[in-house]
């Protein structure tokens, strides 16, 4: 192997998530996500994963997401938010402890 890569090895009983909301909370030491499925023309959401990260992995994740949003942009277009003001899609829970 080259000197950065790595050698991922997934379970094969792991299966694919799929999410259409996230949570986010946060306190000193970590940031908290839990990711989503809400349903169709229904007022609530079912939890697919939670994540804990620290803030440094959080700010790596924010920095990894931007650029791999700006490649896909530039290979399929400006993504858009539809019908949602921005930031209405994504509930957050700030502070907790």
């Amino acid at each position: 192997m080259a000197g950065n890569e790595l050698n991922i090895q997934i379970p094969q009983n792991l299966d694919p998530v799929y999410s259409n909301m996230i949570q986010i909370a946060f306190k000193d030491d970590e940031f908290t996500m839990m990711f989503l499925h809400q349903l169709p023309m229904a007022n609530q959401a079912k939890a697919k994963a939670v994540v804990a990260i620290s803030p440094t992995h959080a700010k790596k994740l924010l920095t990894a997401l931007q650029k791999s949003v700006n490649e896909y942009e530039t290979k399929f277009g400006q993504i858009t938010n539809g019908a949602h003001p921005e930031g209405t899609d994504t509930p957050t829970l700030q502070g907790y402890s």
